[in-house]
């Protein structure tokens, strides 16, 4: 995958510099490699969902097809300064995302044979991934959390993220019983084929969470979605 240039936003904002280019050059390599192949892997793992419905054009209508209005294609920044203090390592085990009634069990994720990035179970609805080559939910950096859309049998866990809004709050279940509170930021659209992996992947100077699904556009002929929905939030607070 060919990620895309730096866009003028990077070049003249320099908060987006801080929040997305300083991570990126201290862990550039650890992430990069394996990442390049995610908007395949999520590709692969969403390549028979759909559960909008065909019109006479042969193209899906309805669903995951319909993303709204307000979500743009650039990567959202924080209203205000991240100020929580990042949390030890632990592993996640739970996400529950109160405005959605979403309450998921969370797995483990790594790296497929064939280079790509795991994704849940399809026919399991109701469960998300945790990518292990990320940070855990409330350390410093990014923590990413995946989830399917939707499938032939009906909708999955993450069908609904597209319509957060910023201040919703996510709350992260982790192994140690702590929970990692995270405010949403906002959600951004974007194309699998030139998915920007150093925003969505690379390591910014505070605890952040990253959402991933498909949507958008549906191939009939390949059955893909065309696009991701990435879910940008941040650390707010920690309870026991």
């Amino acid at each position: 995958m060919i990620f895309p240039a730096r866009s003028r936003r990077f070049r003249a904002h320099w908060s987006t510099r801080t929040y997305y280019e300083e991570g990126c050059r201290r862990r550039w390599w650890w992430w990069w490699s394996p990442l390049i192949v995610l908007g395949t892997g999520l590709i692969i793992g969403g390549a028979l969902v759909a559960a909008g419905s065909l019109v006479g054009s042969g193209r899906l209508a309805g669903g995951a097809v319909e993303i709204p209005a307000a979500v743009g294609t650039s990567a959202p920044l924080p209203a205000t300064a991240p100020t929580a203090v990042p949390l030890a390592r632990s592993a996640p085990v739970r996400i529950e995302i109160p405005a959605l009634r979403v309450s998921a069990p969370v797995m483990r994720l790594g790296v497929a044979a064939n280079g790509s990035v795991q994704v849940p179970p399809l026919d399991r609805h109701n469960l998300v991934g945790w990518y292990d080559r990320s940070v855990t939910p409330g350390q410093r950096g990014s923590s990413v959390i995946l989830g399917h859309v939707d499938s032939f049998t009906g909708v999955s866990v993450f069908f609904s993220i597209k319509t957060l809004h910023p201040g919703n709050t996510i709350d992260v279940v982790r192994a140690n019983g702590s929970t990692a509170v995270f405010t949403v930021d906002g959600v951004q659209k974007v194309v699998k084929s030139g998915f920007p992996g150093p925003e969505v992947y690379g390591n910014v100077s505070f605890p952040s969470l990253r959402l991933v699904t498909c949507g958008g556009p549906f191939d009939t002929t390949t059955r893909q979605y065309l696009d991701n929905i990435v879910v940008y939030a941040h650390l707010i607070k920690s309870s026991r």
